[in-house]
């Protein structure tokens, strides 16, 4: 059994017991896995379920001293999570749930070898990077356990403090890859520091990879250490002048979060101003709290979105572009060396004519031959120069399509001599192209049955789920 099946079958078994909704969802991706794996458009040990996070994931990202370890700290009920002025941790810490009262730190490479994780092989990330970092990887990751009601059922990662940072290739290449999975991202700004030197390196390209991008409605922006400076300027400037910074950087915000420790006492003469900002903060904190407990239903919505948008790229994108190649490298091939045939046959019936003369048996066979081997070369000269051309054609329309298939791997399996000879291809048919198809509608079945899950627009009351087992057996 392939690394992938075990995988997928492994992800079944959890799925099972947390949300069964899901599970038909993991059978679906190890069906795209076949009709990939036998195209030769992943690896045999690859597996398309495992390009995206099958746990809830909320991370925290920005600058250090932006008290992000302390929010986590107040949001778990417990100090796992070191604090200070100064950055305190230089690696990104993935927090899970574990039922031990004792808080454990495991090295990042527990992160890296377990797909259950979504640091999953991240070191060849890494590796990528920054030549030789990814065997380095206990440097960039930690794994912490924590015994709060609050996590379970969602991972949590909180990032180092970006400034002063030796390692920043690797950081920004981590960085993207945890907002590309994330349900939810809270990004930390210290209502300190609102000046364009807080701006730079990292922060400045998180802040540009959240403009424009489709899934910006899980981006939070957290002004924090507000009651410090809205004690001397007024809330309503502070987020003004943080408004008109991240504008200069083409991200326009329209709701700050407005927050600080509320382990922290505020030293305010005015009363009314006190009162408000305490008001504003604990609004805030707890639509903040609510946003994070709701990552579970988004991460469902997030694979079934997965789904469908993988086995489109598939069955629209990939497969096309594929195939377009393949019959083109075949159809070219067999003109050239149908060319070639033609002139060996006309070349000789010309000699034959003009000078009267036919050749015995044994010429015939020689003659015969050596037409045969001329046309072999020039055949395998052909097909290698059409290949080189197709190769480079696929490798630019995978890197413009940003695709997540291999079509120069899938072109150097499928281009061979079944396919000169049959005009077909090992793996594709109209039975694999309707099964796609099939997928596609069966997602948004999914998604119909998660929103009965979580909505009920009419308001009767839901049969119970021995009803619904009666009503299904009286329809069979």
């Amino acid at each position: 059994m392939q690394a992938s099946e075990i995988y997928v079958q492994n992800l079944e078994k959890h799925l099972s017991e947390e949300n069964p909704l899901l599970v038909d969802v993991a059978r679906n991706f190890q069906t795209i896995d076949k009709v990939a794996g036998e195209l030769g458009l992943i690896r045999p040990e690859q597996s398309t379920a495992r390009q995206i996070p099958w746990w809830p994931l909320i991370s925290v990202l920005g600058l250090f001293s932006a008290g992000k370890s302390s929010f986590i700290n107040h949001f778990l009920k417990t100090k796992i999570q070191r604090t200070g002025v100064q950055a305190v941790d230089d690696k990104f810490t993935v927090l899970c749930y574990s039922p031990d009262p004792e808080v454990k730190t495991l090295p990042g490479l527990a992160l890296d070898v377990d797909p259950r994780f979504p640091f999953y092989q991240i070191s060849h990330d890494i590796e990528e990077a920054m030549e030789g970092e990814g065997k380095r990887i206990n440097a960039y990751l930690q794994l912490k356990t924590c015994n709060s009601e609050n996590l379970k059922g969602k991972i949590l990662i909180d990032s180092p403090g970006f400034d002063a940072d030796a390692q920043r290739s690797a950081t920004l290449r981590i960085t993207k890859h945890i907002i590309d999975i994330s349900d939810l991202v809270l990004i930390f700004f210290d209502a300190r520091r609102p000046e364009p030197g807080a701006m730079r390196d990292t922060l400045e390209y998180l802040v540009k990879t959240t403009v424009d991008r489709y899934d910006s409605e899980k981006f939070i922006y957290i002004l924090n250490q507000i009651d410090v400076t809205a004690r001397e300027d007024g809330l309503a400037e502070v987020v003004a002048a943080w408004k008109s910074a991240l504008a200069e950087k083409g991200l326009n915000i329209t709701q700050f979060y407005t927050i600080f420790s509320p382990e922290v006492e505020l030293n305010c003469d005015n009363e009314y101003v006190k009162e408000r900002l305490e008001a504003r903060r604990d609004r805030d904190l707890a639509e903040i709290h609510r946003r994070m407990q709701e990552v579970e239903v988004k991460r469902a919505y997030r694979i079934l979105n997965a789904l469908d948008a993988t086995t489109k790229e598939l069955k629209d994108q990939a497969i096309p572009e594929l195939l377009k190649a393949l019959f083109g490298w075949r159809s070219w091939t067999l003109r050239l060396d149908a060319l070639v045939l033609a002139a060996i046959i006309g070349g000789v019936v010309f000699a034959g004519l003009m000078t009267g003369f036919w050749f015995s048996p044994l010429a015939d066979a020689v003659a015969i031959a050596a037409a045969l081997a001329i046309v072999a070369v020039f055949h395998l000269l052909f097909s290698a120069l059409f290949k080189a051309i197709y190769r480079r054609r696929l490798a630019r329309r995978q890197k413009q399509l940003k695709l997540n298939f291999n079509l120069v791997r899938a072109f150097d399996k499928c281009a061979n001599w079944y396919l000169l000879a049959t005009g077909k291809i090992k793996g594709w048919n109209e039975a694999v192209r309707a099964r796609l198809e099939e997928i596609v509608n069966h997602a948004d079945i999914l998604i119909q049955r998660l929103n009965d899950q979580m909505t009920n627009p009419s308001g009767k009351a839901k049969p119970s789920a021995k009803e619904t087992e009666k009503a299904a057996e009286a329809v069979s």
